[in-house]
């Protein structure tokens, strides 16, 4: 599919210390990106497709008796890895991308009635896609007494670099304190318990924040590594199912 690949020996870059998954990243040197693939001994590598021409394909690890699946590939400007949920039965690239899509994203193409080669652009009847986000649009304005946020990032639990949303309603969920340590973030009774244990991660920066809203944004979206979008609607904010995945844990790169 028209990228580089180096194999890592998990040796000479953790001598002392097992490694206890086989390993997925991108990395970057004078001739660009590559992926970089860092075996367990026992691991077996096998691509199940391959897609030239949309420079995809999909990866699958043994190891042991666990299974592991990845969609590698190139999307706008960047190489990505992406773990697929192992509970989908899948075995394509085509079927890799739909397993990628949450449930509302499946219906609203459904209902859409969209053709098996729309589907997977970025943009088309039922969604704008930006990476790992999905928008899609909604008839309804949020309500008056909602509080509308401006430059609002639009962030997965375990880190990554942020999406900005120029506004953005959130309704919904469970109230948590988020810090760099907590990305997933506290309850309040857990961030007492905290307190209790530490005093000083009171100092920590904390950020009030929802677990598991509903996201609503509208106008410029933006990222680093992306096109910016702009939706002048609101469109609710939906996150491919990467993260239901036990395979995640093997991806080092976050974008």
């Amino acid at each position: 599919m028209g990228a580089r690949v180096k194999f890592q020996d998990p040796l000479a870059t953790r001598p002392r210390i097992p490694l206890r998954i086989s390993l997925l990243d991108i990395q970057e040197d004078r001739r660009g990106e590559y992926f970089e693939i860092t075996l367990r001994s026992e691991a077996e590598p096998q691509v199940l497709d391959l897609q030239p021409e949309d420079r995809h394909l999909l990866l699958l690890i043994r190891e042991e008796k666990e299974k592991y699946k990845f969609l590698c590939g190139h999307d706008e400007r960047h190489w990505f890895v992406a773990a697929i949920p192992e509970k989908a039965p899948v075995g394509t690239v085509r079927q890799a991308k739909e397993a990628l899509k949450p449930h509302v994203v499946r219906v609203a193409q459904s209902q859409k009635k969209l053709a098996n080669k729309s589907r997977n652009r970025r943009k088309n009847a039922a969604f704008i896609r930006q990476g790992e986000w999905f928008f899609l649009p909604v008839s309804a304005e949020p309500d008056e007494e909602m509080i509308i946020l401006q430059n609002e990032p639009l962030m997965r639990g375990n880190g990554g670099k942020a999406h900005w949303a120029e506004f953005c309603v959130r309704t919904g969920g469970e109230a948590v304190l988020v810090c760099n340590r907590y990305r997933s973030g506290l309850s309040h009774i857990q961030y007492q318990r905290l307190i209790e244990k530490n005093s000083n991660a009171r100092t920590w920066n904390w950020r009030a924040m929802r677990r598991n809203p509903e996201v609503y944004v509208k106008g410029r979206i933006r990222h680093p590594d992306h096109k910016t979008i702009l939706l002048p609607d609101w469109h609710r904010v939906v996150m491919n199912t990467e993260t239901q995945s036990r395979a995640m844990r093997n991806v080092a790169f976050l974008d």
